[in-house]
């Protein structure tokens, strides 16, 4: 009876402890209903988001930034050359003068020194070649331009202790550095110009695959920020003369004393002012004056660092820079050489090497033996200014390519400073004679036009043409800028012959020059094949020397056959499957790995998937990047 009894307490505990599923729901439904609608209203798309308004909006702040960085780069190199010229002007005046240098440095030889200085800064850019792609791949477009601009700053502390170890170290410096600041400089420009088109054209389908650019398509942005970029850098030239003009003028003597023993100018004189006075300052500057003075351009050259560093962005990709650097450092050692068998350049170099003959002669031999001579050291400050106002303002001529041929700049340019050449082989002005003030004037107003059109003539055609190999831009600015650099060696090796078999020399290469340009562009008229040496692929687990890789950079992109893309392509896709069996042995499927590789099938799939990978990866890493 008892046992009866506690079996039925136990199926009523169960009963009570243990109620129908039905209540526990109905329990557990309460309010879920609410919670569930408030989640889905608040993971669904919002009513006020309009995705193509975000990514125009998106893409319109990354077309400010494009601009953004390329007034940096302008406002940044015109600040570095001002400081840098600036200081170069007003430390070979004072050294020049003799009382300076008996009573400030009696056992230095400062005339000694200044020479070894513009040894220094003209000879060194001559092995520009050999290095500074290299530097460029390795350390980067932007890191490049701010470890230059540095190097112009080490040049100007060096002026606070005048030593021959402090002065000549630093301009050697300076000489290893031009050929890479400008390579980069160019180089840059040209790359803001191509991510500028890629940004206004994102919605288009080479863009969004970063393909190549149709032929032609970022040609109006490279015109415009080239134009840009030389007349905000041309004013270098007018700042330059701010410390002549405000400091050094004040210190100097009378024509009458300095121009005492010269009785010839222009055409007629040899070497650059026979019989100048090596007495030029009536006192000398105070000391504190003078570091004043350093202080204030040292913090002119900090400042450009700061532009650089802080508002010039990356000029490629982080996964396009790997790239870059991954076809292996032998091969971009010799890409440079192997670039000139291109007949377009090989025919612009008579150009590039004027280029550099007429801007180094504009600043000293037509403004010292034709300004100068005639008109006195306290006039050197209007000629250069009105030179370099010249310079800047006719840089905007360069906007006229939108709508007008390309030669139109450089054969414009060259007609103007055939016509000077012309006129300066028969143009001897009179010594101490002022009356000569308007005609120097309006030859540097014209010298400017031609230097101008020439400028921005030779990078827009040089972006024109390389326009579409954005991973040749460094060879290509490198080898115009080393051509310059050799061209600046040249004038400095020539500076005691007669100015007539100096502007002779001149005429000959401008004439040189435009022959020359003809033939290349009667040729791409006539559609000639040129040749462009092929760039490796990138092989980023390449193990050993990776410049013996079997890629051949002495093979053009022309001479490549379908059979031969074919074969590529083939190894591409066994790289793949390799480097996919690689990954799986290391997660530990091994199994998996080799079942991928018995069946052609099986390793297709295994190959797509892959790359899908990889590029999922990519696109990862390029917002990232962004």
């Amino acid at each position: 009876m008892e046992a009866a009894d506690r079996e039925q307490l136990v199926r009523d505990a169960d009963q009570l402890i243990a109620p129908p599923n039905g209540g526990i729901n109905e329990l557990l439904n309460v309010g879920q209903e609410d919670n569930v609608q408030d989640q889905e209203e608040f993971l669904s798309p919002q009513a006020e988001y309009n995705e193509e308004e975000e990514e125009r909006k998106y893409y319109r702040r990354k077309r400010l930034g494009v601009i953004k960085n390329v007034l940096a780069a302008s406002v940044g190199a015109m600040i570095v050359y001002s400081v840098y010229m600036g200081l170069l002007q007003m430390q070979l005046i004072l050294h020049y003068d003799m009382t300076y240098r008996e009573v400030k440095y009696s056992n230095l030889g400062l005339e000694d020194i200044d020479r070894k200085i513009l040894m220094g800064i003209n000879v060194t850019p001559i092995i520009g070649l050999l290095y500074t792609p290299v530097l460029i791949r390795f350390l980067g477009t932007k890191w490049m331009m701010f470890l230059a601009s540095g190097i112009y700053a080490l040049f100007v502390s060096t002026n606070y202790w005048e030593r021959y170890y402090t002065l000549v170290p630093s301009a050697v410096a300076i000489g290893v550095a031009i050929v890479p600041l400008w390579a980069s400089l160019g180089n840059y420009i040209t790359r803001m110009a191509q991510q500028y088109y890629e940004y206004v054209n994102y919605k288009e389908e080479h863009v969004q695959e970063q393909k190549k650019p149709p032929k032609g398509a970022c040609h109006r942005y490279i015109i415009v920020f080239q134009s840009i970029f030389h007349i905000i850098f041309h004013l270098s030239l007018v700042f330059a003369e701010f410390p002549m003009l405000f400091v050094l003028n004040n210190y100097l003597r009378n024509n009458d004393h300095i121009l005492h023993n010269v009785h010839s100018c222009g055409a007629n004189i040899r070497g650059v002012i026979p019989g100048f006075n090596t007495t030029v300052l009536t006192n000398l500057p105070r000391s504190m004056l003078l570091i004043q003075v350093e202080s204030v351009l040292m913090g002119f050259a900090f400042l450009a660092m700061i532009i650089f560093l802080v508002l010039c962005g990356a000029a490629y990709r982080p996964t396009e820079e790997i790239d870059l650097r991954s076809i292996g450092w032998g091969n971009i050692f010799q890409l440079p050489f192997k670039h000139l068998r291109d007949y377009r350049l090989r025919l612009l170099c008579p150009f590039f090497i004027y280029s550099g003959f007429e801007v180094l002669f504009a600043l000293t031999g037509f403004s010292l033996s034709y300004g100068v001579c005639a008109l006195g050291l306290k006039s050197l400050w209007l000629l250069i200014l009105v030179y370099g106002l010249s310079c800047s303002i006719f840089s905007s001529l360069s906007l006229c390519l939108l709508r007008l041929p390309r030669w139109v700049c450089l054969m414009g340019g060259a007609a103007v400073h055939a016509v000077l050449l012309v006129v300066l082989l028969a143009f001897s002005p009179l010594p101490k004679t002022p009356s000569y003030m308007g005609p120097l004037l309006v030859i540097s107003v014209l010298w400017g036009l031609g230097t101008a059109l020439n400028k921005t003539g030779v990078s827009i055609l040089l972006g024109m043409l390389y326009a579409e190999e954005k991973e040749r831009l460094d060879f290509v600015y490198t080898i115009y800028h080393w051509w310059q650099a050799v061209a600046i060696f040249i004038v400095y090796l020539w500076s005691h012959l007669p100015m007539r078999a100096k502007l002779s020399i001149l005429l000959a290469t401008l004439l040189l020059a435009c022959y020359c340009y003809g033939v290349m562009e009667r040729r791409l008229a006539r559609k000639v094949p040129f040749r462009l040496p092929r760039i490796p692929r990138p092989r980023h687990k390449v193990k050993g020397y990776r410049y013996l890789e079997e890629d051949n950079s002495d093979e053009s992109d022309s001479e490549r056959g379908d059979d031969e893309e074919d074969e590529e392509g083939q190894e591409e896709q066994e790289h793949m499957v390799e480097e996919m069996a690689a990954e799986d042995e290391e997660e530990g499927g091994q199994d998996a790995g080799v079942r991928g590789a018995d069946s052609p099938a099986a390793r297709r799939r295994g190959v797509e998937g892959h790359r899908r990978r990889r590029e999922d990866a990519h696109v990862r890493e390029e917002h990232e990047g962004e």
